[in-house]
């Protein structure tokens, strides 16, 4: 029977212990699942949430994989002591979630809702947007998330454009990479959103040159990581009139605080990291189905490429 440890903040367990119990029974696992141990020597496998106090990974020395429940992996992927293999979150109910939030916003910003909903006054305003299929978006990053909600705008028929840091192949969206593509994608998009994940490549990835490139009156939509934004250009872009909106849902510090300028800049909507969440009941399933792989010998999921950093 393999030992299990969930380390999580206070609280999360309670949300995990059903699904997840119920996942590794239908996964075939036979496992004990513990929140503490005093024998780390003893532990098989851990899942785990980088906001835990865990920061030392050195005396789990039987260990087989630690197995993420968050998507970005960037707090963990450089702990010297974090020897054992690495997964990261790939799940549905994230994937879902992302998806309904990204097309939310993009026609939020599509349609001019916010003309209407933001109106104090009894202004009668019938201004007719564009089809989706006139209104160019982009989408940085086409890993999992990026994909599918590439593919769900596109299912809109917005003209949709991917870019990616390395090639890609998706049917419907015209795929760039490198820094030529990112450069002709962003000189078109009258829509951004960020889905990549925060690494030494992509932190500061919009700063003033590359919000420059944008066309004027362009919406960024960040998602993805608050890091992938330089927050003073952002802003020196908005005061300019050069961008259009900046819809944002990740910080650089989290919760954002409370004098930040994003607050009250009134081309800014500040969304509390709600874009997507990790669901017990999807994410158990993933977590169980990597728990059977490594008692079975085989491939793990989602197996996080350390050079690369996600």
């Amino acid at each position: 029977m393999s030992l299990v440890l969930f380390s999580a903040r206070d609280g999360l367990w309670e949300a995990y212990r059903a699904p997840l119990t119920r996942a590794l029974e239908e996964a075939g696992v036979a496992a004990r699942i513990v929140t503490g141990t005093d024998a780390p020597g003893a532990v098989d496998y851990i899942v785990y949430a980088p906001n835990d106090g865990l920061r030392d990974f050195a005396p789990f020395t039987r260990c087989r994989a630690v197995l993420s429940l968050w998507a970005g992996v960037e707090r963990i992927v450089t702990d010297p002591t974090l020897t054992q293999p690495l997964c990261r979150m790939v799940d549905p109910g994230l994937e879902e979630g992302m998806v309904e939030w990204v097309t939310g916003q993009v026609l939020r910003h599509h349609l001019g809702l916010d003309r209407h909903l933001l109106r104090r006054a009894p202004v009668w305003d019938p201004v007719v947007p564009p089809l989706a299929r006139e209104r160019r978006v982009a989408v940085l990053g086409l890993g999992a998330l990026g994909r599918a909600c590439a593919q769900a705008l596109a299912g809109l028929r917005f003209e949709v454009a991917g870019w990616s840091r390395t090639p890609r192949e998706i049917g419907g969206i015209a795929c760039h990479h490198g820094a030529a593509g990112l450069r002709a994608v962003l000189e078109r998009a009258d829509i951004v959103v960020l889905l990549l994940p925060l690494t030494a490549q992509t932190e500061n990835l919009m700063d003033a040159e590359r919000l420059g490139w944008l066309p004027p009156g362009a919406v960024l939509i960040n998602p993805g990581r608050g890091a992938l934004v330089e927050d003073a250009a952002l802003l020196a872009a908005l005061d300019a009139g050069r961008l259009g909106h900046a819809t944002l849902d990740v910080f650089r510090t989290e919760p954002l605080p409370a004098g930040h300028p994003f607050w009250t800049h009134p081309r800014v909507t500040v969304s509390p990291h709600v874009a997507a969440e990790t669901r017990p009941e999807t994410a158990a399933r993933v977590i169980a189905e990597n728990i059977r792989r490594g008692e079975a010998g085989e491939p793990f999921l989602h197996l996080v490429d350390r050079a690369r950093g996600y």
